[in-house]
Order: structure tokens, then C-alpha cells, then sequence
């Protein structure tokens, strides 16, 4: 199957939506599960912080979807700041944090092309920096970023996990 890349759109989440959000962080738990990889299984049974931080992003409309014919495929939420992984930062930056791509829908090169899309995005709004992180342990994932201009610029120890910090800088 071929995607037609003139059907794929971006559009933030609203209304009543923050349910196809979680359903999404779940579709990826179970995928990563799936795969033996140990990651996000909160997002299976989400405990109320976990819950408490995606609707804190919802309500202050962070998160985006990729919709192919309308049909919600993917979504990401993107910050102007992360205290949590990032601490205090005196640069301009987008954080972009629980990327998902449908595991239908993987082999299509959206996140390439998503991340495009947030690249140029950053840029109309002058921030040159974008930075993520991910479950250290995931070293495809790990890699991909690598593969995508990221560099590797850090390490954070968290309750449930050592991730990996990138970052990746801009010019037009």
C-alpha cells in the first residue's frame, strides 16, 4: 500500500478528543509489548498522574494529530518547555514528546515526514532547536532519532527509566 502524502494532514486535537489520544498511547504500549521492548506499559492501565499529564497537555492544546482521510493515524504532543526531563533551558525550543505512529501504519515514512513538518513549523516560529527524549533501552528507537539529525546530548534517570536526550538544530 502507498500512502498519498497530499491526504496526510496535521491538525491539533480538540473538543472531545482526548480519548483518541489515550487510545493511541495504548495502541503503542500493546505494540511495544508486542515486541519485547520495555516501554510505556503504564499507558496499558495509565495510574492518574500519567493521566494527569496528558490532559494537562490536551488542556493546554499541545497535542497533534496526523490524520490520513480524516482518520486519526498518529499524534504528538510538542512543548515550549520540559522541566521534567529537561530542566531550566535559556534557549528557544519545541520539546516533542509521545510521538505515535499507528503500528498500521509504520514502513511509511510519517515520522520522517512529521518531524519535517514540526522542522518547518519551529522555523515560521524562529525556534531553532527541537528536542526529545526516549527509553534509552530502545536502541532502534535510539537510533532512528540519530538517523533523523538528532544528537545525543544527554541521559536522564527517571522512576522508570534511563532516557536518552536529543536534540537537534535548525537553520533554514
Amino acid at each position: 500500500m502507498k500512502l498519498n502524502r497530499q491526504k496526510i494532514n496535521i491538525r491539533k486535537a480538540g473538543g472531545n478528543e482526548f480519548l483518541e489520544i489515550l487510545q493511541l498511547l495504548k495502541i503503542a504500549a500493546e505494540n511495544l509489548q508486542y515486541r519485547g521492548i520495555d516501554q510505556w506499559s503504564y499507558w496499558l492501565d495509565p495510574p492518574k498522574e500519567r493521566l494527569d499529564w496528558a490532559g494537562d497537555g490536551f488542556h493546554n492544546e499541545e497535542f497533534f494529530f496526523i490524520t490520513l482521510n480524516s482518520q486519526i493515524i498518529g499524534m504528538y504532543r510538542l512543548c515550549k518547555e520540559d522541566l521534567l526531563y529537561w530542566g531550566k533551558q535559556n534557549d528557544a525550543a519545541y520539546y516533542i514528546h509521545s510521538f505515535v505512529i499507528h503500528p498500521k501504519y509504520k514502513g511509511f515514512q510519517l515520522g520522517r515526514y512529521t518531524l519535517q513538518f514540526i522542522t518547518e513549523e519551529a522555523l515560521k516560529n524562529k525556534i531553532s532547536i527541537l528536542r526529545l527524549d526516549c527509553n534509552a533501552s530502545n536502541k532502534a528507537l535510539c537510533q532512528y532519532y540519530l538517523n533523523q539529525g538528532f544528537i545525543k546530548v544527554g541521559e536522564k534517570q527517571m522512576p522508570l527509566s534511563l532516557n536518552s536526550l536529543f536534540e537537534k538544530r535548525l537553520t533554514n
